[in-house]
C-alpha cells in the first residue's frame, strides 16, 4: 500500500481550508484517511500552518511520501526527512 501525506480540502466555496492527512494514494482527495496530522489555512495573512511534528516525522520514517505542496509546507515548519 502506497501511503501519501497530502491535503484534504475543507471549507466553503471560494474559502478553502485544508487538513494535512496521511492517506492511501488510491483513495479520493477528500475520501477516507488514515490519520490527520495538521492544518493549512491559505486565506489568513500570512498563511497559517499547524503540523504535529511527532506524527509527521513518524510517518516520514515509515515511508510515507509527501506531495509537492506538503513538502513545501513541511520545509516552512522546519520538518525534514
Amino acid at each position: 500500500m502506497a501511503v501519501k501525506i497530502r491535503l484534504r480540502r475543507m471549507g466553503q466555496k471560494k474559502a478553502p481550508f485544508y487538513r494535512i492527512v496521511v492517506a492511501d494514494s488510491r483513495s479520493p482527495r477528500d475520501g477516507r484517511c488514515i490519520e490527520e496530522i495538521g492544518t493549512y489555512d491559505p486565506s489568513t495573512e500570512p498563511c497559517t500552518v499547524k503540523v504535529n511534528e511527532e506524527l509527521a516525522k513518524k510517518w516520514l520514517a515509515n515511508g510515507a511520501q509527501p506531495t509537492e505542496i506538503v513538502g513545501k509546507l513541511f520545509k516552512q515548519a522546519g520538518i525534514e526527512k
